[in-house]
């Protein structure tokens, strides 16, 4: 059994290291594994993680080429039949990689399988998930009334991990990018990632385009990690925002159900727009009520 591991880093050199940790301890002995990082241009000092682990292979980038770019180079210089793309905020749970390679070699029709993935409070992440609609602007993972409604059946039907995840393997739309096994023989008739996308939506497009070729996505629970969601993303940086957006419209245009169609592409823009500021407008409202509520301190001792 052989796997190239793919870990991509900016500025989350503290997880990677965790994270390594954690493929050290439950990577068995007969699974031949070589292990790359992908630097973005972290302004910490990366060169600890080559420190800590020496058999890992560090790539530096002198710029943050985004997370698509970044996979892509490393597969394209790696061999393996299996590769496993991993967040740096992420730790391997015991029994994932034999567990993980053992279905992959059993299914030879499928091209990504998805593990379980926790959050660090114990929750199920909504990792696999149906193709984005139009109705995922508002009722997708994250948005405000699949958080307030969790039960809704429009949230259910896009984020099919939700209301106590699934216990068996099941094929699904797309699966998280977080964490995905995937069959080197796909990425060789698909392609690799579009590095269109700088970060975020790409793991869905790849998903479906592997699908238009009559591969399989599979959502496989029997493995587990835990995920540390926005680990990889600094607090407060409104740039991964700003490519959420940028990305679904990207995707929506390359998938649309719409064709080419000028009116509809300038109402998803105005609709994506708009969705950005209410977020912007809502993260900061947030803010300003943590501020308010915060003890003041005494200066007079």
């Amino acid at each position: 059994k052989r796997v190239d591991i793919i870990i991509v880093n900016y500025n989350s050199t503290h997880y990677v290291l965790k994270c390594l940790d954690s493929i050290h301890h439950h990577l068995q002995k007969e699974i031949k594994a070589d292990i790359h990082v992908i630097d973005n241009a972290s302004a910490e000092n990366a060169d600890i993680i080559k420190k800590a682990f020496p058999w890992v292979v560090v790539h530096k980038n002198r710029t943050n080429v985004g997370f698509a770019r970044a996979v892509n180079q490393c597969m394209a210089e790696t061999v393996a039949p299996y590769i496993l793309i991993l967040n740096p905020d992420t730790i391997v749970g015991k029994g994932f990689f034999d567990r993980m390679l053992a279905f992959m070699s059993e299914n030879p029709h499928v091209a990504v399988a998805g593990p379980r993935i926790m959050e660090a409070n114990g929750m199920i992440q909504g990792s696999a998930r149906a193709f984005p609609t139009l109705l995922t602007a508002v009722f997708g993972r994250n948005t405000l009334l699949s958080r307030l409604f969790p039960d809704n059946p429009v949230t259910a039907r896009n984020v099919l991990t939700g209301c106590g995840g699934m216990k068996d393997p099941r094929p699904v739309d797309w699966v998280s990018g977080a964490c995905m096994l995937v069959r080197r023989k796909a990425v060789c008739e698909v392609g690799m990632f579009d590095d269109g996308f700088f970060m975020y939506w790409e793991d869905a497009d790849w998903c479906k385009r592997m699908s238009m070729k009559g591969w399989w996505i599979v959502y496989f629970p029997e493995a587990v990690i835990v995920h540390h969601v926005g680990g990889s993303c600094g607090n407060g940086d409104v740039r991964p925002l700003v490519e959420f957006h940028k990305s679904a419209y990207r995707y929506f245009c390359k998938h649309s159900p719409y064709g080419d169609n000028g009116f509809v592409k300038t109402l998803v823009f105005g609709s994506l727009s708009l969705r950005f500021c209410a977020v912007l407008a809502g993260r900061h409202l947030f803010r300003r009520r943590e501020n308010s509520a915060a003890p003041v301190r005494s200066t007079t001792g």
